[in-house]
């Protein structure tokens, strides 16, 4: 693989690409909103950013509360382990925030949250016309 780096990412800095990526991947080829996608959080979020070769790749943010959302890798780049190196990324930070529980969801990657020790906490629900389930990780702090 390519020089692979997954950094803190500041949306000050970095929000046009994060945008453009999540657009790509949410609004294009998962059929999201744009209105719905870009909530008007952000700012309030720490995010993640993979990078190949210069190019941002991949993303997720740590909402205040706990949440991990936004998780998303470019489909050329899936598959070579650039999620589980995010997620962990934003399960240090919760844990350095002082979180005791991280939260997630979408129902179609369930498997990939449980392999990490999440656990389902929630029925099936449509979010952004996306099947979802609440998950959960308890952290130690």
């Amino acid at each position: 693989m390519q020089d692979l780096v997954v950094l803190k990412s500041r949306w000050a800095d970095d929000s046009d690409a994060l945008i453009q990526l999540r657009t790509r991947v949410f609004v294009e080829e998962q059929n999201v909103s744009a209105a719905v996608e870009m909530d008007g959080r952000d700012a309030d979020c720490q995010h993640v950013k993979a990078i190949i070769d210069g190019v941002i790749i991949g993303t997720g943010r740590l909402l205040p509360n706990g949440f991990i959302g936004r998780m998303c890798v470019l489909k050329e780049y899936r598959n070579r382990k650039i999620g589980t190196m995010m997620q962990e990324n934003l399960v240090q930070q919760a844990s350095d925030n002082g979180h005791h529980k991280v939260l997630i969801a979408q129902s179609y990657i369930i498997h990939f949250y449980q392999k990490y020790g999440f656990r389902i906490d929630s029925d099936e629900f449509i979010e952004a016309d996306i099947p979802h389930r609440r998950m959960s990780l308890n952290l130690k702090t």
